[in-house]
């Protein structure tokens, strides 16, 4: 039997990652197993499933690379169907019309009342429960519409859904959902149901703790195949070391049985680091066209300076191309701005003036201005100061770049060269002491 997964959102105009790490589990469950990942659209609001958030929607499942393998369904064309149906299990004597609570006659599904409900979660294991705790339950409508539990399961059906991976919040649904599948007289798919995605105090993950949809991870600078990543390692894992998969690792190594039944906390500092990993291993040429472009933007000019030496240093620290190019702009100009924290933290302390100007005077008595030589004078500095080197590489960076953190000191010393180097380290001195900085 071909494997046949869908994923099967409510377009409401954002996608929550909750769903969104769910289509995930069914296109790797799907492409490990070389069958279909199918999309089935749930339109059936049509206050909130717009044009518009369908499109949201797709956007984001393209955004991924979330491919799928035959055209999409929309459940709201299928209404005749789902009615067709619900009448067939009336007929049958397996559900019932009911003028239930006096709002209007409806159509009930009737569940079994012996024995027990059960069935076998591939991720929680044998769910079970007594027959007699579970109630009957609507399945159109008393305006004739049908419900999620009839729609959804009709779907399935003649979609020939073999497995259904969702989110743990449909575990009770699925009780339900079986018992049509049997009155229909269906093949009953496997089920898997994965962990809630919780925040740091262990309660569910929403807008409140950060990011929530797709399109804000993507406005704030995350990268799709790092977002990807990350949100398949929250409740599921490769069986060693690992966190940083490609694509290609991802579809050979997804199984179910690797999937946690425990909830799976969202840790925003792991996936700042992971979109870090996938920044430092983008293609030089593609990191490049992107930095470049940045930098431009900005205004600035990339002639006369080491654009290869300077990428070398910034590609393995950036997070967010976004950083770009606040956190080099002293590469290209000298009018760069100063952290004011840094200007009061290193910068307007005793001494500073005249260290500045010592060591721009050390410098320019260097017979190779290099990372080495560098290194080596400020080295000697600090230990014929008795200070160490950190009392002298925290100013001259603040001098030099206007920032606290960066790359190497000497690494970008020696990329700005001996001129520029000295003269903003003289430029700085006299600033201070003239207290216009």
């Amino acid at each position: 039997m071909s494997v046949r997964v869908r994923f099967a959102p409510s377009p409401t105009g954002n996608v929550h990652i909750g769903n969104i790490r769910a289509a995930i589990f069914n296109w790797l469950f799907a492409r490990h197993a070389g069958g279909k990942f199918l999309l089935r659209v749930e339109d059936t609001d049509r206050e909130r499933s717009t044009q518009e958030a369908i499109q949201t929607l797709l956007a984001c499942m393209e955004w991924l690379g979330l491919d799928y393998d035959e055209p999409e369904v929309y459940q709201s064309k299928q209404t005749a169907r789902h009615l067709a149906v619900a009448e067939d299990l009336v007929a049958r004597g397996l559900a019932y019309r009911d003028n239930k609570g006096g709002g209007g006659e409806c159509i009930i599904f009737r569940m079994p009342k012996q024995g027990k409900v059960e069935y076998t979660d591939l991720v929680k294991g044998t769910l079970k429960k007594q027959a007699e705790d579970t109630q009957d339950f609507v399945i159109v409508r008393s305006d004739g519409t049908p419900v999620f539990h009839l729609a959804n399961v009709v779907d399935d059906v003649d979609m020939q859904i073999t497995h259904v991976i969702r989110g743990d919040d449909h575990v009770e649904n699925t009780f339900k959902h079986i018992e049509l599948f049997k009155a229909m007289g269906a093949p009953i798919p496997q089920y898997a149901h994965l962990p809630m995605i919780v925040n740091n105090q262990g309660k569910p993950y929403s807008k409140r703790d950060g990011a929530a949809f797709v399109g804000e991870f993507k406005e704030q600078g995350y990268l799709p195949q790092a977002l990807f990543n990350f949100l398949l390692l929250l409740g599921w894992a490769p069986g060693d070391d690992r966190e940083v998969l490609t694509r290609e690792e991802m579809i050979q190594l997804f199984t179910l049985d690797r999937c946690k039944s425990s909830a799976a906390r969202f840790d925003m500092k792991k996936l700042v680091w992971m979109n870090g990993e996938y920044i430092r291993n983008t293609p030089r040429e593609v990191y490049a066209k992107e930095f470049i472009s940045r930098v431009k933007n900005a205004g600035l000019s990339t002639e006369g300076v080491d654009l290869n030496g300077i990428m070398d240093q910034m590609q393995i620290r950036t997070k967010f191309y976004s950083e770009i190019p606040a956190s080099c702009t002293y590469f290209f100009t000298e009018d760069y701005a100063f952290d004011p924290k840094g200007v009061e933290k290193r910068l307007k302390v005793e001494g500073v003036p005249a260290l500045l100007e010592e060591v721009a005077e050390a410098f320019t008595a260097l017979p190779v201005f290099d990372v080495q030589g560098t290194h080596d004078k400020v080295a000697a500095m600090g230990e014929a100061k008795g200070t160490g080197m950190g009392a002298i590489v925290h100013p001259v960076r603040m001098a030099t770049t206007g920032l606290t953190e960066g790359p190497g000191l000497f690494e970008l010393l020696a990329l700005l060269g001996r001129e520029r180097t000295c003269a903003r380290l003289r430029k700085v001195a006299q600033r201070l002491r003239d207290q216009t900085l």
